[in-house]
């Protein structure tokens, strides 16, 4: 039955709408199973009914026109049960509901599965037979696969509908909600432009080219096209953004470099094939490469490889530049944003941005966040074809795009956008205003980087140091480990930037799910694999160059922190201090005046967290990394879809491990921060101030706000939060708590200066 399957799924998916796709899979499914009837109800909640859209075998003047409220007959039972039904006769079971319009009443044997998409049942599929007997296991089987493939198509195709303002049954509908994720926070109201990349890359055959020179002399003169855009853009910027800001394009620039991914297309080219074919082959090995990676903040890098290359191609195809036309309320959208479409629009006239693909840790949502642009990322059910010209409400608070917007809607959301920006002009003054309880308790706010220009941006929020600097970037661009020299400029850019504050960096954390190109590590298991620490402690000369580096960057700055991850036991920390140790003496020994630095390790594993004392009587400061923290107690991969509903930091189990750290560490006296998202959730950061954490690394965007909370809040109020919540649990009911304390405190409109009730 699998070719069966497979047949089935590819016509659907060719359907032009949802009545073709629904017309195929009865006649499809009737004809594979041999039944006498098959039907598809779909869910109107426009109508609170479950209504027979097609069918095959039932009166077609029903279709369109019968419906079962949500709880009636055995449809409803599938749909409420969210699974299965096999009768072998029907009209015997209590929830047995006759329609009459159908002409059902000649058939007994009855099984229905339910549809099911993101945990919501969208409908049921059903087939019968005149023959009382239950349907064997090897048909229940064939449906249930089938209506969980065939799921995701439906829900396009309905979406499809409802962008046109229709509900599956016709009925005209409103307020239709595009769920994905927040990728910076805001509201905004405007008409879609839909852009699409320059030139599809999966497009491109295999071919030999007749004369290798000439076709390396053409891409050269492609790419050098493409290094002169991004330069244009950088200049385009100007005003608008931070000079280093902007350097985001000098990144792509040096990206396209004979020294980079120019070389491997040119080598591929020399070894015979056309232009066109090797970039795209290269394209493909990278962003394979990256999109691998564990590091959310790196897989997005992904994203920018496929948009340089793509216009690399389109210079290859000698097309002509295209011009977009941009409303004045244009709400920018693409399957894959890209800071370079960002910036091609007006910066007036740029109200928000949606992408089909893409997460908040992607460069166009950090550069929106930046600009200050309301966006939501990873809206994949958004059919992107039906948007251009629509009005759009983008709700970047909750991740959420609304299309056909009623008018009582619509005024709701101009009031929020009203209070966002008096609220943002607020928020500006707290920029050079120390972080500190209402009873005057001090709390250091830190940011997480990777770039240049997130420094710049967090020097802007008022930051008052790096907790985390991800010194893994010029090792993932480049196409060899990068020199010692190399590393010491970059490291002293970044000190230099930040000086006299103190700037954390985090010793090489590659390995495993996080591959570098050049030095390839193929695992079955790479979330427990050879990463952090474990690579370069295998790898000393790999590890002291870096260390070699930092410390020559540091010279005369004097801020420099050096921060060990992935830490699961003593031995690892008394061999890296033995090489960081080791390399001080030989930089000393070169006449070289250095301070040694403070050195911290990483509390990521849940061996960490019972090691912590003993951890923090070696070193200089301990920090938690609540991501991977997280993601280790509650064994869940938060980027994996149908387990990232069970990643919450307000786990009992979390906070417990956080308390506790804190505690360990406390008893030898040493500090204690905390990177990662959890220290950026404003409600989050009241628990954590009152557990005891010295300092919370967050990102820029979100250090205003929680600054804001904290100054509204005292300390003793944080504790008797605390208390209440390390009483609880279920992570609902701790988030609620939490909620709630802050509502009762007054700092609720901090927090929610967007929700709409």
């Amino acid at each position: 039955m699998l070719n069966e399957l497979r047949g089935i799924v590819q016509k659907v998916n060719a359907a032009r709408d949802l009545k073709s796709a629904l017309d195929i899979i009865v006649s499809s499914v009737r004809l594979a199973l041999k039944t006498q009837v098959c039907s598809v109800y779909l869910l109107d909640s426009d109508i609170n009914s479950h209504v027979l859209m097609a069918s095959e075998g039932l009166k077609q003047e029903a279709v369109g026109h019968v419906s079962l409220a949500l709880d009636e007959g055995l449809v409803g039972l599938v749909a409420k049960h969210a699974e299965p039904i096999n009768l072998q006769d029907a009209p015997l079971h209590p929830s047995f509901h006759y329609l009459q319009e159908t002409g059902e009443e000649e058939y007994h044997s009855f099984l229905g599965v339910p549809i099911i998409h993101h945990r919501s049942v969208l409908g049921v599929l059903v087939v019968q037979n005149r023959e009382r007997r239950r349907f064997d296991e090897a048909e229940e089987a064939f449906l249930i696969t089938l209506s969980a493939q065939l799921a995701g198509v439906i829900a396009h195709a309905e979406a499809t509908g409802a962008i046109a303002g229709l509900s599956p049954s016709g009925q005209k509908t409103s307020d239709t909600i595009f769920a994905g994720v927040s990728g910076s926070s805001g509201v905004a109201i405007g008409h879609v432009v839909v852009v699409f990349p320059h030139a599809d890359l999966r497009q491109i055959p295999e071919k030999q080219t007749k004369d290798i020179n000439k076709e390396i002399e053409f891409f050269k003169v492609c790419l050098n096209s493409v290094r002169q855009d991004m330069r244009n853009l950088h200049s385009k910027m100007a005003g608008q953004i931070a000079e280093e800001e902007r350097q985001i394009f000098d990144v792509y620039v040096r990206m396209l470099d004979d020294d980079a991914l120019g070389k491997e297309v040119v080598q591929l080219i020399q070894m015979g094939s056309w232009a066109q074919g090797a970039l795209a082959y290269v394209a493909d090995e990278h962003v394979r490469a990256f999109e691998k990676m564990d590091d959310p903040y790196f897989r997005e890098r992904a994203i920018d490889i496929k948009d340089l290359c793509s216009r690399v191609l389109f210079y290859l195809q000698e097309k002509e530049p295209l011009t977009t036309e941009y409303q004045h309320d244009t709400i920018l959208v693409s399957e894959e944003l890209t800071p370079a479409m960002l910036v091609e629009v007006p910066r007036d006239k740029l109200k928000g941005l949606i992408s089909v693909k893409g997460s908040g840790n992607s460069h166009v949502a950090i550069l929106a966040r930046t600009m200050g642009i309301p966006t939501v990322m990873g809206t994949v059910d958004l059919p992107l074809n039906q948007l251009n010209d629509r009005e759009v409400i983008v709700d970047g608070y909750r991740g959420e795009v609304i299309s056909n917007p009623s008018e009582q809607l619509r005024n709701r959301y101009l009031e929020t956008i009203k209070e966002q920006e008096q609220f943002n002009k607020g928020l500006e003054g707290l920029k050079d205003v120390i972080c500190e309880t209402a009873d005057h308790h001090r709390v250091n706010l830190w940011v997480n980087t990777g770039l240049l220009s997130d420094v710049m941006h967090s020097l802007d929020q008022g930051a008052e140091g790096i907790g985390l600097f991800r010194t893994e970037v010029p090792f993932l661009l480049r196409e060899r480990f990068p020199s010692e020299k190399e590393q010491t400029d970059i490291y002293r850019e970044q000190l230099q930037a930040f000086a006299p504050k103190l700037v954390t960096m985090r010793t090489l954390d590659v390995g495993g799910d996080k591959a570098l190109s050049y030095f390839p590590i193929v695992e079955a298991n790479p979330f427990l694999g050879w990463r952090g620490i474990r690579v370069t402690l295998d790898h000393p000369e790999i590890f002291t160059a870096q260390i070699r580096a930092m410390l020559r960057a540091s010279i005369g700055l004097e801020n420099l922190q050096i921060m060990l991850p992935m830490i699961s036991n003593v031995h690892e920390v008394n061999s890296a201090m033995q090489l960081i140790k080791k390399s001080y003496r030989e930089l000393i020994q070169e006449g070289l005046e250095i301070k040694f630095p403070p050195i911290g390790v990483m509390i990521e594993l849940p061996a960490a967290v019972y090691q912590t004392r003993v951890l923090a009587k070696m070193v200089d400061f301990v920090s938690v990394g609540s991501n991977d923290l997280t993601q280790y107690i509650l064994a869940v991969d938060r980027n994996n879809a149908r387990v990232a509903h069970l990643y919450s930091s307000f786990h009992p189990a979390v906070l417990a491990a956080l308390q506790q750290v804190v505690q360990q560490a406390r008893l030898e006296g040493k500090p204690v921060s905390i990177c990662g998202e959890m220290a950026g959730d404003p409600g989050a950061a009241v628990l954590l101030v009152a557990m005891g954490f010295d300092v919370l690394s967050m990102n820029a965007s979100t250090l205003l706000k929680v600054k804001s909370v904290i100054r509204s809040i005292t300390l003793e109020a944080a504790k008797d939060l605390l208390e209440q919540v390390m009483a609880l649990d279920d992570v609902q009911m701790i988030r609620s708590a939490v909620d709630l304390a802050l509502y009762n405190a007054g700092v609720d409109r901090l927090l929610r200066s967007s929700r709409i009730n």
